[in-house]
């Protein structure tokens, strides 16, 4: 195996029984692949590298029951740790870890853990405390796992809690939109009532409408055909225009007449006749009355202006 690689030589090479020796290699990654094909190597050192993370398929190493990390610079470990749920015996000392991820929980066949030398935050490093002997490695792996399995189960509750106030969320936005819809149902039939009561009130009105018309225009026929089939008016109006036109026609005889017989007394030879000489003496002094009568003058005038 070259150095930084993980490469070159079979790692079948450095297998001693199930335990794997990849220490001091001067490593910048784990061969995952190759360590993937043994898996009789349920022991496994990995200490004293150049290993900054561990590969997220690192996890798929699920024989693994023994694993040495120490001494290299991990910052973290990958999130889904927790699936190398046959690991019992796990060493971190001396690296750069400053949290675990919360599937550590899941590991519950972890026996021996060593966290020493770690930035750890002041909460989890007081948890897992000194690992100094067998004993206190064997309670920092329980007492670990039982603040990461709290830490779980919080989380899990905010999630639930989380997910309860979305569905709730869902339910009052739910609610609401049946809600507005059944306003909006009840508008729309409020507003087709009113239309219907409006058209009905316009369909009444033509109605009544149509029916005063024809009212109306039944009463007109009657006043017009009530003359011509009714009684005449009364017979008192009726002679005073008839007695009004015989007098009219009677004054207008005796006008033609006279203007008959003036015509005939001057124009023809019967004026030197002893009538037609009165008639014309009589008629040229009216003629001379009217002429010297202003006040007869002027309503001539007024009647011939008419």
């Amino acid at each position: 195996m070259s150095r930084g690689s993980g490469k070159g030589l079979s790692l079948k090479d450095k297998l001693d029984g199930n335990e794997l020796d990849l220490s001091l290699c001067d490593l910048n990654e784990v061969p995952v692949r190759e360590l993937a094909a043994l898996p009789k190597a349920t022991v496994l050192d990995l200490s004293c590298n150049n290993l900054i993370s561990l590969p997220s398929d690192f996890c798929s190493l699920m024989h693994l029951v023994k694993l040495d990390l120490s001494k290299n610079r991990l910052q973290q470990l990958p999130l889904d740790f927790g699936r190398l749920v046959n690991l019992q015996h796990l060493d971190l000392l001396n690296n750069r870890l400053v949290t675990l991820p919360v599937s550590f929980a899941q590991l519950k066949n972890l026996k021996w853990l060593d966290l020493k030398d770690n930035p750890l935050d002041p909460v989890l490093a007081k948890v897992a405390g000194d690992c100094l002997d067998e004993k206190q490695c064997k309670q920092a792996a329980v007492k670990v796992l039982e603040h990461m399995k709290a830490i779980q189960s919080e989380q899990d509750r905010q999630r639930q809690r989380k997910l309860q106030a979305e569905r709730e969320m869902e339910k009052k936005r739910e609610a609401e939109q049946r809600a507005k819809e059944a306003l909006e149902r009840e508008l729309r039939k409020r507003e087709k009532a009113e239309e219907k009561e409006r058209r009905r009130r316009e369909y009444d009105a033509q109605k009544a409408a149509k029916q005063e018309m024809e009212k109306k225009t039944k009463k007109e026929t009657v006043h017009t055909r009530k003359p011509a089939s009714s009684s005449r008016p009364p017979q008192p109006l009726r002679h005073k225009p008839s007695w009004s036109r015989s007098v009219l026609r009677v004054l207008l005889f005796v006008l033609f007449c006279i203007l008959c017989t003036l015509a005939a007394c001057k124009l023809t030879e019967l004026q030197h006749q002893p009538l037609c000489v009165s008639v014309n003496t009589l008629y040229e002094d009216v003629v001379a009355a009217l002429q010297n009568h202003k006040t007869l003058q002027s309503m001539l005038q007024h009647n011939s202006h008419q």
